[in-house]
């Protein structure tokens, strides 16, 4: 972190004598809340709020803080940081030990401010409070209930342990690069965690050649809320398995949405021949992830 030493400054100015004076004799930690507070060499931390200096090794760091480190050691594209180890050497060189060293961040912040996190609203965007940590959740994190739950886009909340969606692998999405090609990193729709099966095997009305393929499909939002009625929902495709599509609100009902609206599910309603004793159905969100789901009677 860079410590801003504020001196007396004296400059005499021509023939007139101007003296200029600036702010007198302390030091001050720089607090800031983006990375454009901070010097060019510096980032904001996003939960220490407190300016800190970037580093390659820890030869880039100030006696304050040695050790260069990834900012998330959880995160391998996380970017690396000067660290501090001890209070005392926070205040190195300061008039007022007003400075302690972060458990939960090992940043060097002002006295009275180190004790991290209690919840996930303390963390920046995307992060979860763990142990007093904001972290960003990877495969593997803890988590409660289902959908997103506090997992990243993407994961979803799988026995109580973050887990990533199954990647799409049936030949429904063969000739549908995007689907394919699908990243959380530039994803932008809904994803799909989910698709259960309700029925397999009724008569289709009065077509005695048809059977009933009922399935459950269970989803959350990237970003906002999902819409109150079926009718809102935009891009949603059921996909055969020769890759053709159908729109997916119009073959559906049952729609239920969560309490916060994050996330919904609805019932898909087919009709296939009814000597198939198993089916393999496709579906995704424009924008989002495409999901593979095998029924066998």
């Amino acid at each position: 972190m860079q410590l801003r030493k504020m001196s007396l400054m004296l400059t005499v100015l021509g023939a007139v004598g101007m003296m200029l004076t600036g702010c007198g004799g302390g030091e001050e930690t720089l607090t800031c809340t983006a990375d454009t507070d901070c010097l060019e060499s510096e980032i904001c931390h996003p939960n220490a709020r407190v300016c800190v200096q970037t580093c390659t090794a820890g030869a880039d760091c100030p006696d304050t803080a040695k050790t260069c480190e990834a900012l998330d050691t959880s995160s391998a594209s996380s970017p690396k940081i000067c660290k501090c180890s001890t209070d005392a050497l926070c205040n190195t060189g300061r008039e007022t030990a007003d400075l302690e060293c972060s458990d939960a961040y090992k940043v060097c912040v002002p006295t009275g401010t180190a004790s991290g996190c209690t919840t996930n609203a303390d963390c920046s965007s995307g992060q979860v409070c763990e142990s007093g940590v904001c972290k960003t959740p990877t495969t593997g994190s803890s988590c409660q209930g289902e959908a997103q739950s506090s997992c990243t886009y993407g994961q979803y909340c799988a026995s109580s342990t973050c887990t990533a969606v199954p990647a799409p692998t049936c030949p429904n999405f063969a000739n549908n690069t995007a689907v394919k090609n699908f990243s959380p990193a530039t994803g932008t729709g809904n994803i799909i965690y989910n698709v259960q099966k309700l029925i397999f095997g009724t008569q289709c009305g009065s077509d005695t050649t048809a059977q009933i393929v009922k399935a459950r499909v269970s989803f959350y939002t990237k970003t906002g809320t999902l819409p109150t009625s079926k009718e809102g929902l935009n891009g949603f495709f059921y996909v055969k398995t020769d890759g053709g599509e159908l729109p997916g609100v119009p073959l559906s009902n049952e729609y239920q949405r969560s309490a916060d609206g994050k996330s919904a599910s609805l019932s898909v309603n087919l009709c296939t021949d009814k000597n198939f004793d198993q089916i393999v159905l496709g579906f995704y969100f424009t924008g989002g992830n495409g999901y593979c789901a095998t029924f066998t009677k």
